[in-house]
């Protein structure tokens, strides 16, 4: 649908005008010649934005302003000012106005500013949206809304009450680590530990005796005994990250623990029994390493009972709104700042990007951007400089060469709606045209089908 503009003027001939020019672009216009008609027709219909005179006999443009804000916070305001008198309409904007523009109004001027108002309108609106289906999720939940985000989400939620290893496989940054939290709160051992083991960041001795701990006088300094990790996650799950990094000879040991179920620590002869779930990640391609004797078939298999994997972000884009959303609203929060969102470009600077480093560089970038922000929302600027430059990856349509011009619109057209999931406002930025433009473009199509169909 058209976005629509109710216009408030007292004069009948400039009432008139604005009405033709408006719906000539493509609006939807309804009109009123005072303060009070113009809130009675807010309430009986949906209202994008209003255009209206500041100085009116009766309900005055200030106090339709206000009024207008009461009843629909999220409605766009411009107000048209006699020239000479800005003062007033920069009063009005501290009250809540988008902008103003002055009288003998300008049309070009005048359609750029409403559609800047309503693409901020968009704007708000998809951040209420992502806030709604944000709602109630946990700070560690998994956030996604796409087809491989859900169809794993799916296989979370049936492999976690089982006590079966898991394997995550996944890029680096694609929240391998979050995965294995969800898999631990979801099942039959949530009310015990989850324990955590860095295999990539310990040595080999050192990670043998963290995971299986040591009695007193097993090696130089080991002054009394210490529980392992195994211990520890006793009752619990055990999360071994970057299970590729593990030495050969600490495989073996590994493979004893889960095909016999026990283990003895470092200088200890009583053999312990393990009652912990293993769930193991990496961001390596396991059969490679298989191949090339760098690790041990018999433990892969071991390994692999249960396999998820965590896409790449580039793989499921359309949760990168819902994704940075998320992260605003966390650091927001953390850094105890308000902001409503993302503008336009930097929505664009998102969808574009390629994400090497997933969802980890999304956060990493939402969180610099909530720390450097000066407004009530997130631009461009606050962005890492590498984004503002749009150096993403995008997907590529191609067409043989004398394919009808209109055929390329339309076919790039739809799938960057697809792509945005319909959101105009997205899309519209995406191409670098307004979203009346593709409302424009959306009518005439449904009447070149009736004319075919007729």
């Amino acid at each position: 649908m058209a976005p629509t503009v109710l216009v408030v003027d007292d004069d009948p001939s400039n009432l008139s005008t604005l009405t033709r020019i408006l719906v000539r672009e493509g609006y939807e216009v309804r009109s009123a010649d005072n303060g009070r008609e113009a809130l009675v027709a807010l309430r009986d219909a949906a209202v994008d934005l209003v255009l209206t005179d500041l100085k009116m006999p009766g309900m005055t443009g200030h106090e339709l302003l206000r009024a207008v804000k009461k009843l629909s916070p999220s409605v766009e305001v411009v107000v048209m000012t006699a020239y000479g008198t800005v003062e007033t309409a920069v009063e009005a904007m501290k009250e809540g106005a988008y902008d103003f523009v002055a009288k003998p109004l300008k049309r070009a001027e005048l359609l750029k500013v409403l559609e800047k108002a309503l693409e901020k309108r968009g704007l708000l609106l998809e951040n209420e949206r992502l806030r709604a289906q944000l709602g109630g999720r946990r700070a560690e939940e998994l956030v996604g809304r796409s087809p491989r985000v859900q169809s794993l989400l799916a296989e979370v939620e049936q492999v976690a009450p089982s006590d079966a290893t898991v394997l995550l496989t996944g890029e680096s940054g694609t929240g391998k680590g979050l995965l294995a939290r969800v898999l631990h709160r979801a099942s039959r051992r949530a009310q015990g530990p989850l324990i955590t083991v860095n295999c990539a960041a310990l040595p080999e001795t050192l990670l043998e005796s963290e995971l299986f701990g040591y009695e007193k006088g097993a090696f130089t300094g080991a002054s009394g005994r210490k529980e392992g990790r195994f211990d520890l996650a006793r009752g619990g799950t055990l999360f071994l990250d970057e299970i590729t990094e593990m030495s050969l000879p600490l495989q073996v040991k590994l493979l004893r623990v889960l095909q016999e179920g026990e283990y003895e620590r470092v200088g200890g002869t009583r053999t312990l029994q393990v009652d912990a779930r293993i769930i193991a990640a990496t961001n390596t391609r396991v059969e490679e390493l298989v191949r090339d004797g760098r690790f041990r078939q018999d433990l892969f298999y071991r390994l692999n009972v249960i396999r998820l994997h965590a896409p790449a972000l580039r793989e499921h884009p359309e949760d990168i709104p819902l994704l940075a959303q998320h992260f605003l609203l966390k650091y927001a929060e953390k850094n105890r700042k308000t902001l409503h969102g993302f503008s336009v470009e930097a929505l664009d600077a998102f969808a574009g990007w390629s994400w090497p480093g997933n969802v980890r560089e999304l956060e990493n970038a939402v969180e610099r951007a909530v720390v450097l922000a000066r407004g009530d929302a997130i631009g461009l600027d606050d962005l890492p400089p590498p984004m503002r430059g749009g150096g993403g990856r995008r997907k590529r349509l191609c067409f043989e060469v004398g394919t009808p011009l209109k055929v390329v619109e339309r076919q790039l057209i739809e799938e960057t709606l697809r792509y945005c999931e319909g959101d105009k406002i997205l899309a519209a930025s995406l191409l670098g045209t307004t979203a009346r433009t593709l409302y424009r473009r959306e009518a005439d199509w449904a009447g070149e089908r009736d004319e075919q169909e007729g």
